[in-house]
């Protein structure tokens, strides 16, 4: 039994895009009642507000596509108007461009999902939880550059002129990649060795302000998670309890979790228990004792 049945009186659905959005107002029955265009601006989501209360005025559901991309900007302003919206997951394409297909049958299609589903999702929650994923997944992003940047810098390295080899070799890739930020060449070196000074000075850059960002992002991650933590703990008046403590759970509830541990490194970190006593204590005891 869809979970729609009964309970609303007209559906809202909305195909979300980067600068329009297209809605279409059905009855319960799936009928379409109105279609609209709007530009996807505060201005365009109050006017399919203004629609919405125009000609659908009782118990009203949103199913909007793309909630936490093209849709994000309408899914806050609707729920901070009281709506109730849930978010309808986009269609396959077909590889081909055979079939029919425009922004209004597309959200003709997801209102009428919506009236078929028998459980709706709703909208990922923003605040402090979107908070900790862009900073997780920013980040992320910085360390895997960084780590880029120092493969690069390795692998010119081992191809550079032997004169730039002896200069770095026997180095941690700290230094190296100091020592290659400080690099010069002069205009009577061969072209290979000036273009490699140059190849070398540029990434070993880039390694260097990697290397700088993510202890600033980490505190902004550790300050928002204390936030939230806050935010959601019982004795803030709220009945949703703590996000947990684990940082790869609290990852997961924000919605960027780390891959998962390979089986070889749960093998290694496993916990084992300590060694038994020898025997030899026992009997020390035992002697002792009598």
């Amino acid at each position: 039994m869809p979970i729609l049945e009964g309970r609303v009186d007209a559906v809202i659905g909305v195909d979300t895009h980067r600068d329009t959005h297209a809605a279409a107002l059905l009855d319960p029955n799936g009928g379409v009642r109105a279609t609209l265009e709007v530009p996807s601006d505060r201005a365009g989501h109050a006017r399919l507000l203004q629609l919405a209360a125009a000609q659908a005025p009782g118990r009203r559901v949103w199913a909007l596509e793309g909630t936490g991309c093209y849709g994000a900007g309408l899914t806050g302003f609707l729920l901070d108007h009281g709506e109730w919206v849930v978010e309808i997951d986009r269609p396959k394409r077909p590889r081909g461009r055979n079939g029919a297909k425009s922004d209004a049958l597309d959200a003709i299609r997801a209102g009428r999902e919506a009236l078929a589903r028998e459980q709706l999702a709703s909208p990922r929650q923003r605040g402090h939880r979107e908070a900790i994923r862009v900073l997780h997944t920013t980040r992320t992003a910085i360390v895997d550059t960084g780590a880029n940047a120092r493969r690069q810098l390795k692998a010119l390295i081992i191809t550079a002129p032997e004169p730039l080899r002896d200069i770095l070799r026997g180095r941690t890739w700290l230094q190296q990649a100091r020592a290659c930020a400080a690099l010069v060449a002069v205009p009577s070196d061969p072209v290979e060795h000036r273009a490699t000074v140059r190849a070398l000075r540029m990434t070993a850059q880039r390694v260097l302000a990697a290397r700088l960002r993510p202890s600033s992002s980490r505190r902004n991650c550790a300050s928002s998670s204390r936030s939230w933590r806050r935010c959601c703990s019982p004795s803030a008046g709220s009945d949703r309890s703590a996000p947990p403590r684990c940082s790869s759970a609290g990852h997961t509830l924000a919605g960027s979790a780390p891959r998962p541990r390979s089986r070889c490194w749960a093998a290694r970190h496993r916990w084992r228990p300590p060694p038994a006593r020898s025997s030899a204590i026992g009997s020390t005891v035992a002697v002792t004792g009598s």
